[in-house]
């Protein structure tokens, strides 16, 4: 009889065993939890460009942009000379297409009125804030290639001595590193540092420039913002080509550029209404030849509006 009851509670335990081992397992299972994906905040500004600048924002994959930005003439009332707030001055435009062929990168061109510039951009983004903020800022490195589509004879006229003209003389870059920070749902900040080059310039400016960046908006509600931005064009000795004279006669192109205004802002639209000091539109026209000084007369109007499609 008792080897009956032994047999039997072999028996049991052989059946039930397994299943014990299943629950450890399944318990085991459920206490392993899948790490959380780190997930990046939103862009810390709804545009990839503002004013003349651009900003660290890329769009997502196989998003193409059209661009479209215009700057009127410097409102002048001197001597009775109204003109209307600028509208009936010199005028510069910029059309241009931005297309994102990867989640961080962009490529784009366009096409200026002022000297017809043609332009190639390339923005490259390196590191993405985070929720958590184990990543902190954004990073991006912007690139601008311009081609002056002006006449040969403008290169003709170089002083006794300098080079002709060649295709390289129409070639300039700008090459601008971008830190950028969203600290709230209402605010964010931008800055950077960026190179300018020209390959022909006249015998009285400099080739090369170094400049630092700012920008910033504060959003009111989820379409209307306030942004600011300035680019400041600094004087560094061991890049100079040339002396400046304070007693010449010579334009120095050496003043900020400086704008404010506000963002207006839809699913597939942005649009920016501003005052703005420099009439260029390309980065390394308004870090190069800016001449207006926005607290002293050198202010002018300008509007963007960009359209996004996503293919």
């Amino acid at each position: 009889m008792i080897f009956r009851i032994i047999g039997l509670l072999f028996l049991i335990l052989g059946i039930s065993q397994p299943n014990v081992f299943a629950q450890e397992e399944a318990t085991a299972d459920t206490t392993v939890q899948e790490k959380p994906v780190d997930k990046p905040v939103r862009p810390a500004f709804e545009s990839g460009i503002l004013f003349d600048a651009t900003t660290t924002t890329l769009y997502p994959e196989k998003t193409l942009e059209f661009v479209l930005q215009h700057r009127f003439g410097v409102i002048d009332t001197k001597d009775n000379n109204y003109d209307m707030a600028g509208i009936w001055g010199a005028a510069n435009i910029r059309m241009g297409l931005n297309y994102n062929i990867l989640k961080n990168l962009q490529i784009g061109a366009g096409t200026t009125k002022f000297n017809k510039m043609t332009d190639v951009q390339l923005k490259c983004r390196v590191l993405e804030q985070t929720r958590s903020n184990s990543i902190p800022v954004t990073v991006v490195l912007y690139e601008v290639i311009g081609i002056d589509g002006s006449k040969e004879s403008k290169w003709d006229q170089t002083p006794e001595g300098a080079s002709k003209y060649a295709f390289s003389n129409r070639m300039s870059y700008y090459t601008q590193l971008l830190v950028s920070r969203r600290f709230n749902d209402q605010f964010s900040l931008q800055v950077g540092g960026a190179f300018t080059h020209y390959n022909c310039v006249d015998s009285v400016y400099n080739h090369d420039r170094i400049s630092l960046s700012f920008a910033g908006r504060y959003k009111f509600t989820p379409q209307l913002s306030v942004v600011v931005s300035g680019d400041f064009p600094l004087d560094i000795k061991n890049i100079e080509d040339y002396k400046k004279d304070p007693d010449a006669n010579t334009v120095i192109y050496d003043k900020p550029n400086l704008c404010a205004g506000i963002e207006i802002v839809t699913s597939a639209h942005a649009f920016h209404v501003y005052a703005g000091s420099a009439q260029g539109i390309l980065p390394q026209e308004s870090t190069m030849w800016n001449k207006n000084d926005f607290f002293h007369g050198g202010v002018l109007i300008g509007f963007n509006m960009t359209r996004l499609w996503n293919f």
